[in-house]
């Protein structure tokens, strides 16, 4: 049997049967490894995996002895062990990242990170500013300045708020069909955006919840939603940081569009863009190309990977 797994406590997994759509507790077959990659969980959800029967466990348990190759992946650095890093999920359409600018405010650092992240396993970003409702005209006008600055960039945005319904709608019409990662500190509003977004959650998370290791939640973990057959939501715990893994200092400013643009004009061709001259970056950020603090950002990366070594 084959299926996708939409939650994990460590030790067991829900596995959706693809074939029945019936939801099997499993556990792992020996170890799995993952090629040049240290991680604290060998299995993420969206993993599509191969199962059986578990012939010494109770009834829909079963056993995972195969993994599918992931087309992407969202990783961050793991908070429990320093040298690995935690999959946060796997084979997704999308990512949403939920922002807000107060209670709490996204700082630019974690949204370029998740942004830097996202472009380096391609898989495309929104940025949903929410909880506007709160915000007074003054910091309307600065979330405006922050929306252009992003979609100048090639990242679409949209507002949001959870408690009036303001873009819920929008944010609907972009999940249909999709398998889509929704991510963001904890306190910006997610919780009460998946309520509005997915009908009946209540009953669907129970559904999960009887197939995890008796009841007992994690909150390290991301959990898969049925939206509607075919649309799928990938919930995850609120992040607090978002360490960049497995990238190349040289490789960083790839994965920033408005720098990726400008690469191959600076003078020097392993130019790092920090103080080098003839840097078309630093000229870049003079003449308004590159937005100050997305190159705040970069520079801010990559002294933490020179911190690293």
């Amino acid at each position: 049997m084959t299926g996708t797994v939409v939650k994990s406590t460590g030790s067991w997994y829900v596995v959706r049967d693809h074939a029945t759509q019936q939801l099997h507790r499993c556990r792992l077959r020996g170890r799995f490894k993952h090629k040049g990659l240290k991680v604290s969980n060998p299995l993420a959800v969206g993993d599509v995996v191969g199962f059986d029967a578990d012939p010494d466990g109770d009834a829909g348990t079963g056993v995972i002895d195969h993994i599918e190759p992931r087309r992407n992946y969202i990783i961050r650095r793991s908070v429990h062990k320093a040298e690995h890093a935690h999959i946060v999920a796997a084979n997704i359409d999308q990512a949403l990242l939920i922002v807000t600018l107060a209670s709490p405010a996204t700082s630019f650092g974690f949204i370029d990170r998740f942004l830097v992240t996202a472009e380096a396993y391609s898989i495309p970003a929104t940025l949903v500013f929410n909880k506007v409702d709160i915000y007074e005209e003054e910091l309307l006008e600065y979330l405006g300045q922050i929306q252009n600055m992003y979609e100048r960039t090639g990242y679409p945005t949209l507002r949001s708020s959870a408690h009036t319904g303001e873009g819920v709608a929008d944010i609907e019409a972009l999940l249909d069909g999709k398998t889509t990662l929704l991510s963001g500190h904890s306190g910006v509003g997610k919780s009460t955006l998946i309520n509005a977004l997915v009908p009946d959650l209540e009953l669907k998370t129970a559904e999960i919840s009887e197939y995890s290791d008796k009841g007992r939640h994690t909150t390290t973990f991301a959990e898969m939603l049925e939206v509607r057959p075919g649309t799928y939501l990938i919930d995850t715990p609120g992040i607090k940081e978002l360490g960049l893994v497995d990238m190349k200092k040289n490789e960083l400013a790839h994965y920033f569009p408005e720098m990726r643009a400008l690469l191959g004009q600076c003078r020097y061709h392993n130019c790092r863009h920090v103080e080098e001259p003839g840097c078309a970056v630093q000229e870049g950020v003079k003449k308004g190309k590159i937005a100050l603090p997305r190159y705040d950002s970069y520079l801010s990366m990559l002294a933490d990977e020179d911190n690293r070594r």
